[in-house]
């Protein structure tokens, strides 16, 4: 009922090689390792990316002509596929030209070789270990960071790793082509999430656009009766809609989700953190309550829309969106000793796309902590293992990536208008909840469904970023 957008596709450069030396002492050799590279590329284009295909080649003269066609083609991530060995002179200026991270592949044809019947030319297909360590050496020396991925043609288990890093280059590229609004002023006090735009641009990338509570106010007034209609039908479809939910709370939530789908098209936006305080009911204070049921919806397209000023978070939301995590807007609530779960989760917009059952609208009479009234959504996260992914600040400013992977069980859980999960990590909660404060994490972050701590590692290291992983 939601049509989720459709991401920029990662685009993946690929260039395959081996020492042009051995084509002439063994003929056989070149046509084998070039089927192998054409498999290699056609495993990739399973892989929802976009493959640049720079050939295979033989010397460095055809790396450097190689090089130039993906520094051309904008990459997000190089893979250099060594079918035999190759001096490291014939991937240094794919390693540096690019400006893509890069990946080197060290697949042989089979898992081993048949040490009755293979001659020297046989062995070379299987030779690609041979140089890993050179360009590793080679790599450190040019200033670029190293990453490989070792096994066979068909090995799934290197597959998976290669999958993994190629979703981290479109988490990365997410960020770096990203444009983020941030709408309204900071929750007054909360100085853990004080984040200054610069240092998103710096140290991800991308743009973040400055927006007014007047940029959707005025939107929100030109949304006609209509299409206010029309968007509480399409609530109704997706929600289980509370008898606490009055009539007109329920339309204006709808007008202002029409404003905000206007809001983010008109500035082209990947994410939006939003707050604004208003006073004494009037326009402005609607606004700023309005937005649940339209933030819920954006982030189950796909945009994730968050509250409280909330600019790290919203990108963390991003980074598990774009793994496929989901990724809702979570703090602590209270812990269970008796159960040993962490309950956690927040009021305002959450990811649609994780709930356990159909989510529930409920209608607020008052918004604990702010201004205005109105509609709010409650559901559980999808029982079983979850990760917890939050950006935090140091004192020089870097941020940093946070996770912890636990799992949702099943148990009571309030009826608040909240989102609320039970989080078992596999220890005490009381212990668990002061190694995850001590991380460096600020109060707000994203909860995404499944363990995907090897896939914020490979994240982490494309941003450059410090990885902190809280574990029992």
């Amino acid at each position: 009922m939601i049509d989720r957008i459709t991401p920029r596709r990662t685009r993946v450069g690929l260039v395959s090689g081996g020492l042009g030396a051995y084509w002439p002492q063994f003929p056989s050799l070149l046509p084998q390792l070039q089927a192998s590279a054409r498999r290699v590329a056609a495993r990739l284009s399973e892989m929802d990316c976009e493959v640049v295909d720079a050939g295979f080649v033989s010397d460095a003269a055809e790396g450097a002509a190689a090089a130039e066609k993906l520094r051309v083609a904008g990459c997000d991530l190089i893979i250099g596929f060594l079918t035999t060995y190759l001096t490291s002179s014939m991937l240094a200026p794919v390693a540096q030209r690019s400006g893509a991270p890069v990946l080197l592949l060290n697949l042989q044809p089979t898992e081993a070789m048949d040490h009755e019947t293979f001659d020297t030319g046989a062995w070379l297909a299987y030779c690609g270990a041979c140089p890993l360590p050179e360009m590793a050496n080679a790599f450190r020396r040019l200033g670029v960071e190293f990453r490989s991925v070792s096994g066979y043609l068909e090995d799934e288990r290197a597959w998976t790793r290669i999958g993994r890093w190629i979703r981290a280059a479109g988490v990365a590229a997410a960020l770096r082509h990203g444009r983020h609004g941030l709408l309204g002023h900071l929750y007054p006090g909360m100085m853990d999430v004080s984040t200054d735009p610069t240092l998103v641009s710096a140290q991800l990338g991308g743009h973040v656009e400055i927006l007014e509570i007047d940029d959707l106010r005025v939107r929100a007034e030109k949304v006609t009766d209509a299409e206010t209609a029309a968007r509480v039908a399409l609530a109704r479809e997706v929600f289980t809609v509370d008898e606490s939910v009055v009539d007109e709370d329920f339309a204006w939530g709808a007008r202002v989700s029409v404003a905000l789908d206007r809001l983010v098209e008109d500035f082209a936006l990947d994410s939006l953190a939003y707050y604004h305080r208003g006073l004494d009911g009037e326009t402005h204070e609607r606004v700023g309550a309005g937005f649940i049921l339209g933030a819920s919806l954006l982030t189950a397209r796909g945009i994730p829309a968050v509250g409280e000023f909330e600019l790290r978070t919203s990108l963390a939301m991003l980074i598990m969106d774009r793994l496929g995590a989901g990724g809702s807007f979570t703090e602590l609530q209270a812990l269970n000793f008796r159960d040993n779960v962490v309950e956690m989760g927040h009021d305002g917009p959450a990811h649609l796309g994780i709930s356990a059952r159909k989510p529930l609208l409920r209608g607020l009479g008052v918004y604990h902590g702010k201004r205005g009234w109105g509609v709010s959504v409650e559901f559980d996260v999808r029982h079983g293992p979850v990760t917890l992914c939050g950006l935090g600040q140091g004192r020089d400013g870097t941020f940093t990536i946070v996770a912890s992977e636990g799992t949702v069980v099943p148990g009571p859980l309030l009826r608040i208008g909240n989102t609320t999960s039970r989080v078992d990590f596999g220890c005490d909660p009381g212990e668990w909840t002061d190694a995850w404060s001590a991380s460096g994490i600020a109060h707000h972050w994203a909860l995404g469904t499944g363990h995907r701590v090897a896939e914020l590692t490979a994240v982490a290291d494309l941003l450059g970023l410090e990885l902190t992983v809280v574990r029992p």
